[in-house]
């Protein structure tokens, strides 16, 4: 399964909003999660450059597309600025990715480079 790793910023109103009406909003963006076939894995509140993070598992039956349709419908709404997400990969999975580079790299020829 895909992990997406998302950050951002809370717009002014969504702070004034969220000062004014306390939530935890881990739970909202479990539930766009879960309406997408995908699990929340965790969601910080972060302090430095983005105000929160949330990783998200994608659905094994689902298109990667329907998870990044939910954190497009999160920023579209208004209340964050600035998302930006990483696509995540095991360890294991980058190591089989590695494997198979490998077997690719006897037939690639760099750019500007005589082969």
């Amino acid at each position: 399964m895909t992990v997406y790793i998302s950050q951002g910023n809370y717009s002014r109103d969504a702070i004034v909003g969220m000062i004014e009406r306390p939530e935890d909003r881990a739970k909202a963006v479990a539930a766009l999660a879960e309406a997408v076939g995908g699990k929340l894995l965790d969601y910080y509140v972060t302090f430095g450059d983005s105000d929160f993070m949330v990783i998200i598992e994608g659905g094994e039956d689902r298109d990667e597309s329907d998870t990044m349709a939910a954190l497009m419908v999160a920023a579209a709404t208004g209340g964050v600025a600035n998302l930006r997400t990483t696509v995540a990969v095991r360890s294991d999975v980058a190591k089989e990715a590695m494997q198979k580079a490998q077997n690719v790299m006897a037939g690639f020829r760099a750019a500007g480079q005589q082969g």
